[in-house]
């Protein structure tokens, strides 16, 4: 006979914290939100850890380049999709890689040949005004000279004048070679009063710029998540089909951590492919399973190797796995037994495995209750999708800004590996939607807007890290009716456009 839970499975939204005593330590300020990201023994401290319990999910239509280096730079950790050929995925983690923090590849370059008009669509094109002289043209060809914005004035200037006649010339540039650190090039900045730094290495060969402007930037972004080269860390997804190839490419691109990206978990292909990583990179390479809802699949799964595990199945908002198959479980119901197994994994075998809550985040205070329930941090996919940073277009759509958005389940994806039971290589049904989200502006002031919910909620509850919030919590099942009695209710709200202005 089939086993039958007792209880309902239940959401996010059917639960909410009961405030605790706050004393005088309880502000914002003090709330440390850095969490364990690979598992661990008791007594030591993570190899991987994140300043934020955010990471982006591995889909198409959120985690890019440019989404793994914003991220980074609040704290947290984008995972780069693996629904692409295994050449452009590690090209993709190497960019990220290279962009070391402080130090700027250059993607503003041309020849001395060329005329003052190929510099003028240049700046059009990327919008920098530090254009790098090379004898190729190349972002690492030989550094020939520089051109700054002082340099020209096209109104004074015939579009056809060649670079070399105003650039400023190697021999005049103030430069710095390469393994500089970025306090010491920083140092040369301030001294002789510039905007930029180029970094050459002992052919002259250019390698970095570090601008007077990143400066600022890097101390207004404490919380970046960089490796012990001051390189953003980033990772990677991989699948169980290809991971023999993908695996090694990944970890020469510089991947610092992988994870397995599959609708399901608890699979014997998914053993098989930590048995492989370990067996050949032994504990260098860190790797995330999953997904799971209950006891049993995180165990097996950390029985199996996994450096953390996902828990989660048909939560997404673009997932349609529970009607078209009828498999998942609510996300509370499932994080909070998932939390139990691995808090007595721990106690057995004094090793603790991260757990990552993965799908059902619809407001920003879910967050919190997932972090109460026992998740060491959380992948969000709709939440990143809205940002400037995510890969998608930004669409107009009835009068308001969109971004586009589609599972990894869904046609547009094919991503077939990832629904894979060892069938045909093709999707046979779609288990995800193709959709629009609300754009949303840039990711730091979103990210910094959801992080002040969360810490202040945490104050309510009197801890300061997370994981005294989960030892503090105090949750309660709501009713339907007070979950409407939660919000706005009885009243007529204003319109923006009546309130009077004073």
């Amino acid at each position: 006979m089939a086993y039958f839970f007792d209880e309902p499975s239940r959401t996010f939204s059917e639960y909410l914290l009961v405030p605790g005593y706050s004393d005088t330590n309880c502000i914002p300020s003090n709330v440390s939100l850095r969490t364990a990201l690979v598992k661990y023994p008791e007594g030591e401290q993570p190899s991987l850890s994140l300043n934020i319990p955010l990471v982006s999910a591995i889909m198409q239509s959120v985690s890019g380049e440019l989404m793994a280096k914003a991220l980074a730079r609040e704290g947290g950790l984008s995972f780069i999709y693996s629904s692409q050929s295994i050449e452009d995925q590690s090209a993709m983690v190497a960019r990220v890689k290279a962009f070391k923090a402080g130090f700027v590849p250059s993607d503003s370059n041309l020849r001395p040949t060329q005329t003052l008009k190929d510099l003028i669509a240049l700046k059009h094109a990327k919008g920098h005004s530090t254009i790098a002289i090379t004898d190729d043209g190349s972002a690492n060809g030989i550094l020939l000279g520089v051109v700054s914005s002082r340099d020209w004035r096209p109104s004074r200037m015939s579009e056809d004048t060649p670079i070399s006649s105003f650039m400023t010339p190697f021999e005049r540039l103030v430069y710095a070679r390469e393994g500089v650190t970025l306090s010491e090039a920083n140092d040369i900045i301030w001294e002789h009063k510039l905007n930029s730094l180029p970094i050459v290495d002992a052919s002259n060969r250019l390698r970095f710029f570090v601008f007077r402007k990143d400066y600022d930037s890097h101390k207004e972004n404490p919380n970046e998540l960089l490796d012990k080269h001051k390189r953003y860390i980033v990772g990677a997804g991989i699948n169980t089909r290809d991971y023999q190839n993908r695996v090694p490419a990944l970890i020469k691109s510089g991947a610092d951590v992988l994870c397995i990206d599959s609708s399901e978990g608890f699979s014997e292909w998914q053993k098989r492919t930590l048995s492989w990583i370990k067996d050949q990179y032994g504990e260098s390479v860190k790797v995330g399973a999953g997904n799971v809802v209950d006891k049993e699949g995180f165990l097996f799964l950390a029985e199996s190797g996994a450096d953390f595990v996902k828990v989660g199945i048909g939560g997404g908002s673009i997932c349609i796995t529970r009607e078209t198959k009828g498999i998942g479980r609510g996300q509370a119901t499932a994080l909070i037994e998932v939390a139990q197994a691995r808090d007595e994994y721990f106690k057995k075998t004094g090793i603790y495995v991260p757990i990552c809550s993965d799908g059902g985040i619809v407001h920003d205070y879910h967050m919190t209750l997932a972090l109460a329930m026992g998740a060491d941090f959380l992948m969000l996919g709709r939440y990143f999708a809205r940002f400037d940073e995510s890969p998608t277009e930004k669409v107009n759509v009835k009068g308001s800004y969109m971004k586009e958005y589609w599972g990894e389940g869904s046609a547009r994806a094919r991503n077939w590996q990832r629904y894979d039971l060892g069938g045909d290589g093709k999707l046979s049904f779609v288990e995800g939607v193709d959709s629009y989200v609300p754009y949303a502006g840039p990711l730091k002031d979103n990210v910094q807007l959801s992080l002040s919910k969360i810490t202040s909620t945490m104050c309510n509850c009197g801890a300061l890290s997370i994981a005294e919030l989960q030892q503090k919590a105090k949750l309660t099942l709501v009713s339907s009716t007070s979950i409407i009695e939660g919000g706005a209710h009885d009243v007529l709200l204003k319109d923006s456009n009546d309130i009077p202005k004073k």
